[in-house]
């Protein structure tokens, strides 16, 4: 069985770190600090381009050679407030010094030196909703497809409900076949509210060769090499995940899993 669930490793510092050889992928990095106010943390960006996301509280940050001052505003994650984040091309490097207590992402994927460095966030990240019923989830999205700011990364946040799905109907984006399908690796940082509760994701292959689901923890990170891969939210504890998708064309297009393309078919 494929070692998809990934727990964190402490409460403070690095409690995450995802690289391609770990995740046995290509494309895909995802570290996630958890500091203190008056910690700091620094890397090189190396071969790698980089999103920095202030996922909660204040931090000061310099980057490719420039200060950009304290970023983040946004104390709880369920706030559902657009967050501050920071692109940095490969070749560059970064440090943090936590103003207060702080949980930063640190998504990453082979970079082309394609894009200079630039402030992402609060403005221009709008809350919005997808899905019906329960269906419905709510999306931030930092660096989609529309968004010109990557050689590689696709980044978006996602709330879920209480008692509903998400990443539904099923769908994978495991072949590069464009415009059918693209092939992109992704990682799921999940939060829980109250943070003692637990979701569902399951991931799965069409053949069956792939099939594992999940209890998913507040701060756990589920990697999806290939296949479907919904989630679920149990009455009672509303989910948050920051999705990190990259490949080899930087294009997000999916195949649904056969058992539900009559509900997309019907919901439009």
């Amino acid at each position: 069985m494929p070692d998809l669930l990934r727990k964190p490793n402490g409460t403070h510092g690095k409690v995450h770190e995802i690289t391609t050889d770990r995740a046995g992928w290509t494309y895909v990095g995802f570290d996630l600090y958890r500091l203190r106010a008056g910690d700091s943390a620094a890397e090189e960006t190396d071969a790698r381009e980089v999103i920095l996301i202030m996922v909660e509280g204040k931090a000061r940050i310099t980057g490719a050679g420039q200060d950009w001052g304290v970023l983040g505003d946004r104390m709880d994650v369920f706030e559902r407030t657009p967050p501050h984040c920071l692109y940095l091309p490969n070749g560059t490097n970064w440090e943090v010094v936590a103003e207060t207590d702080c949980v930063i992402a640190v998504c990453s994927a082979p970079g082309q030196g394609g894009h200079p460095p630039r402030r992402i966030g609060p403005d221009g990240i709008t809350l919005t909703q997808r899905g019906t019923g329960v269906n419905t989830r709510y999306i931030n999205n930092i660096a989609m497809e529309v968004e010109d700011y990557c050689d590689a990364l696709l980044v978006t946040e996602v709330f879920t409900p209480n008692g509903h799905w998400s990443s539904f109907p099923s769908h994978r984006h495991d072949e590069d076949d464009f415009p059918r399908i693209t092939y992109l690796e992704e990682t799921y940082y999940h939060r829980l509210n109250p943070a003692n509760g637990f979701g569902i994701q399951r991931v799965y292959t069409d053949d069956g060769s792939l099939d594992e689901t999940m209890a998913v923890s507040d701060g756990d990170v589920v990697c999806v090499p290939r296949g479907h891969h919904p989630c679920g939210a149990p009455y009672g504890f509303d989910m948050y995940y920051l999705n990190v998708m990259a490949g080899p064309l930087r294009k997000w297009r999916f195949a649904l899993a056969p058992e539900v393309e009559w509900i997309a078919e019907r919901d439009g």
